[in-house]
């Protein structure tokens, strides 16, 4: 009798450290764009706003969240009109080769695009020259986007 309770917590722990990773795999990610803010309504109705759980789409790994189902349609019809810039990075930071998280409400729409910044000190850096920062975060994207921002 000794043996079998010796042996069977030992069982329990193999089966719980083989059987881990195999659950984890099976769990899905989520990874919510711009902390949850709806991507169309910077666009729509010029301010960032909160989306609801309600109205999700998945667009490359992401999920982005919409204030409506209206949003979500149009997001959906054209996902790349509407995600940010540098995959939701801090324009300024990606300007400076570095990829800081951003603020949702330290944003401007220039040509068409979202950009995101690190919060609102730093977007007012950034949009003493608006044309320089992202010329510098267009060349420094191509060498940082698949870096972990850890190793930058």
């Amino acid at each position: 009798m000794k043996v079998l309770h010796t042996f069977l917590p030992a069982v329990a722990l193999l089966v719980s450290v083989v059987a881990t990773p195999a659950f984890a795999q099976d769990v899905t990610q989520s990874t919510p764009g711009i902390s949850g803010y709806d991507p169309v309504a910077y666009f729509s109705d010029n301010k960032a706003m909160k989306g609801s759980g309600y109205h999700v789409a998945e667009y490359k790994g992401v999920t982005y969240a919409f204030a409506s189902k209206d949003h979500k349609q149009l997001f959906e019809d054209n996902p790349e009109k509407y995600v940010p810039a540098y995959g939701g990075y801090c324009a300024y930071g990606v300007a400076v080769g570095k990829k800081f998280v951003s603020d949702p409400e330290a944003w401007k729409v220039v040509d068409g695009r979202l950009y995101l910044n690190l919060d609102k000190d730093i977007q007012s850096k950034w949009l003493q020259d608006v044309p320089g920062y992202i010329k510098k975060s267009e060349a420094n994207w191509k060498e940082i986007k698949d870096k972990a921002p850890a190793d930058l």
